[in-house]
């Protein structure tokens, strides 16, 4: 299995290509890279083969990544001739895409190859390719296949946020820290303990977050306190309006592709 990968060079590109030759999903000469870079040689000590337009990409490949902004899609041209392809643009539909194609939501952990990836199969997709597509992704990962472009979107507000929501809880933690004389240093040490260690305990336990989270409110110490207090000011109302709007923008991104 050839694989071609379109933006071979960007942060999901490469490090998606790394990951199946790495893993031993593919060899490094059947990784086909097309960048706008040229072709810079070696790819992490690799070599592999480097395309020299979309057209080159396509004829080389048996699977075709598209990886790049989705902004930069209709410029591609991409003419797949029935190939199977994989796009891991935002808020570019099924219905802008070929028919055989499968629209995948890698999230910033695929450089770790710890990202989840959510995948959405369009009408020309089969069964073979479902089996090839799930090979492909959990190089990087854990994947599953879902239902509709609006779980697209639901996914794209949550699993594809990465970080970010994270960054944003460290951010309220530190400024905490900080206004009460904490040094800069000190506390960022302690958001990171508090949100980069508790995340392998709730590893595996997502089936069980009302319980946890009743357990340190029943334990009615400093935690419950706190979390009684976020609570009463709205934090979780906050959350999902914030994962609401972000679906409602990938929507929107969607309808005007």
């Amino acid at each position: 299995m050839n694989v071609g990968i379109i933006g071979g060079l960007g942060w999901i590109g490469r490090s998606l290509g790394r990951a199946l030759i790495e893993t031993g999903r593919i060899a490094a000469g059947d990784l086909v890279i097309l960048t706008r870079a040229g072709q810079p040689g070696e790819f992490y000590g690799h070599k592999v083969a480097w395309a020299n337009s979309v057209a080159d990409l396509v004829a080389q490949a048996d699977v075709i990544v598209v990886s790049v902004r989705p902004q930069d899609w209709p410029a591609l041209d991409l003419q797949a001739q029935g190939k199977l392809v994989i796009s891991v643009m935002a808020g570019v539909p099924l219905r802008a895409l070929p028919p055989r194609t499968v629209r995948a939501l890698p999230n910033a952990a695929a450089e770790l190859r710890q990202s989840y990836t959510p995948w959405l199969a369009g009408p020309g997709v089969t069964a073979e390719d479902r089996t090839t597509v799930a090979q492909i992704l959990t190089a990087i990962g854990t994947c599953d296949a879902v239902d509709s472009e609006h779980q697209i979107d639901l996914m794209t507000a949550t699993a594809g946020a990465g970080p970010a929501y994270s960054a944003l809880l460290a951010r309220a933690i530190i400024g905490f820290l900080q206004a009460e004389g904490v040094r800069p240093e000190v506390a960022q040490r302690s958001a990171e303990a508090m949100i980069c260690g508790a995340a392998p305990l709730m590893a595996g336990k997502m089936a069980e977050v009302e319980d946890l989270v009743q357990v340190f409110l029943d334990y009615k110490g400093t935690t419950a306190a706190g979390l009684t207090r976020a609570m009463e000011l709205g934090f979780e109302q906050a959350v999902k309006a914030a994962l609401a709007a972000a679906t409602d923008k990938a929507r929107a991104m969607s309808a005007s592709a």
